[in-house]
Order: C-alpha cells, then sequence, then structure tokens
C-alpha cells in the first residue's frame, strides 16, 4: 500500500513563495508520473503542474512562469515552488502520482494567498 503525505501549505501574502512537498512511501517500485491539482472553494478540481518519469514539465496556462514542478526520485518526492503567489492561487493543493500501475492522491493541503 502506498501512502502519500503533503505539506508546506499555508499562509502567505501576495508576492510571496510556498514549496509543497508530497512524499510517497510504502511498497514502491516505480514512481512514475506525478501532478499537482488544485481546488478553489466552489470551483472544479483545476490541473496546475505535471511531470513525467523523465522529468519533462507541463502547467497550467494560469501558473505558468510563477511555479515549478520538479522531483527527487531517491526520496519519492515531488515538489511545486510557488512564487509570486497570487490571490487567486488560494485553494487546496492536492498531488496525484502513478505508482506501479495505480494512482493515488494525496489529502491536500491549503494554500491561502492574502491581498
Amino acid at each position: 500500500q502506498v501512502q502519500l503525505e503533503e505539506s508546506g501549505g499555508g499562509l502567505v501574502q501576495a508576492g510571496g513563495s510556498l514549496r509543497l512537498s508530497c512524499v510517497a512511501s510504502g511498497r514502491i517500485f516505480r514512481f512514475n508520473a506525478a501532478h499537482w491539482y488544485r481546488q478553489a472553494q466552489g470551483n472544479p478540481r483545476e490541473l496546475v503542474a505535471v511531470i513525467t518519469s523523465g522529468g519533462s514539465t507541463n502547467y497550467g496556462d494560469s501558473v505558468k512562469g510563477r511555479f515549478t514542478i520538479s522531483r527527487d526520485n531517491a526520496k519519492n518526492t515531488v515538489y511545486l515552488q510557488m512564487n509570486s503567489l497570487k490571490p487567486e492561487d488560494t485553494a487546496v493543493y492536492y498531488c496525484r502520482v502513478f505508482i506501479d500501475g495505480g494512482v493515488y492522491w494525496g489529502k491536500g493541503t491549503l494554500v491561502t494567498v492574502s491581498s
């Protein structure tokens, strides 16, 4: 069984930065692609960033140039560096990872950006 633990959320002023982490633990042979999603209150879940097993990345239009997804395969960890944060980035952020043919979601970490 695989467990995911997200961390790094919190309250930050507009223009600030946060780094989210998503750590996978358990029986892991192959850590494949990973995604970060977010869901603001009253809105559908939105794809924020993607990283493949090879390290290729892609981003939602609303975060391009401000957010960076990365991974540390040795630590089974995916990161989301968020810079130049805006109030509209306020949401619960979730990681979604593909491990050994399974798909796993984290429980989410809240990011609040004050104006």
